[in-house]
C-alpha cells in the first residue's frame, strides 16, 4: 500500500461518494488534501471525518467555471507551494431518452463532466512539476452506448479522450483515469431497480464499494504506477471486459 506522505493532493467532488472516501483514504496515508466542491455542507462533513482535519484545505468551486477552478488552485499552491496530485472526481447524471433530454440537461452534464474535467486538467498541469499526477473519474459508459445514458456516456468518452491528448502532451506528468462500472454511492441512488437488476445480471450481482474504486485511483496517483500514463482502468466486475 503506498504512502502520500506530505504528498498535496488536489481532490474535486469531495462532499460526497466517492470523492470523500478518496479524501479519506489519503488523509490515512499522510497526504495533505486540497477539496473541492460545490456543495459546501458536504466539503464541511468532509473535513470533519479527516484526520489532522486543520492541514487540509476546502474551498467551494464551481468546475464548470474556468476561473474558479483557477482560483483553487492559486489557493492550494498559495497554502502549499506545490501540487503532487490531482482527482477529478466532480460529476452528474441526467436520464432521459434523447428525444426527451432538454437542451438544460445535455448542457449541465457536459459541463460538469467534461468541460469540469477539462478545467481542472489545465489548471493542475499549468502548476505540477516533473513526476506529478492526474486521474480522473471516468465510466464504463464511456467506453460503450447506454440507453436514456446519451449525456452521460457522451460526457465520459470525451473524459477518456481528454486523458489520453493531455498524457501524450505532458510526458514528466502522467495522466490517467479510472472507468467505474455501477458503485454504492448518492449519485447512483436513484438507479430504477429494473436497471439495476440488469447491470448486476451482467456483473458480479452487485454495486461496488466506493472503496473499491478509490484503491485504484491511490494506485494510479502513486509512485507504484510510474510507468502508467494515458489509461483507462475499468474497476466494473468484469462488465466490459
Amino acid at each position: 500500500m503506498s504512502s502520500f506522505e506530505g504528498k498535496v493532493i488536489a481532490i474535486t467532488g469531495a462532499g460526497s461518494g466517492q470523492g470523500r472516501v478518496f479524501a479519506q483514504l489519503l488523509a490515512k496515508r499522510g497526504a495533505l488534501v486540497s477539496l473541492a466542491d460545490v456543495n459546501e455542507e458536504g466539503l464541511a462533513e468532509t473535513i470533519k471525518s479527516l484526520e489532522n482535519s486543520s492541514s487540509h484545505l476546502t474551498t467551494t468551486v464551481d468546475v464548470r467555471k474556468s476561473a474558479s477552478v483557477d482560483s483553487w488552485i492559486a489557493k492550494t499552491m498559495d497554502k502549499y507551494g506545490r501540487l503532487d496530485g490531482a482527482a477529478n472526481w466532480a460529476g452528474v447524471i441526467r436520464v432521459n431518452p434523447i428525444v426527451e433530454m432538454t437542451d438544460e440537461d445535455w448542457n449541465f452534464v457536459m459541463d460538469v463532466n467534461s468541460t469540469g474535467v477539462f478545467n481542472c486538467i489545465r489548471a493542475q498541469l499549468r502548476v505540477m512539476k516533473d513526476g506529478a499526477s492526474i486521474v480522473s473519474a471516468a465510466s464504463t459508459e464511456g467506453q460503450i452506448g447506454w440507453p436514456t445514458f446519451t449525456a452521460y456516456c457522451a460526457s465520459k468518452h470525451a473524459v477518456i479522450g481528454l486523458t489520453r491528448s493531455a498524457a501524450k502532451e505532458h510526458v514528466g506528468i502522467r495522466i490517467n483515469c479510472v472507468a467505474p462500472g455501477c458503485t454504492d454511492t448518492p449519485m447512483m441512488a436513484n438507479d430504477t431497480v429494473e436497471n439495476s437488476d440488469e447491470i448486476r445480471a451482467q456483473i458480479q450481482k452487485r454495486k461496488a464499494n466506493p472503496l473499491e474504486i478509490m484503491n485504484v485511483a491511490a494506485f494510479l496517483l502513486s509512485d507504484e504506477a510510474s510507468f502508467v500514463t494515458g489509461a483507462v482502468y475499468n474497476v466494473d466486475g468484469g462488465w466490459v471486459c
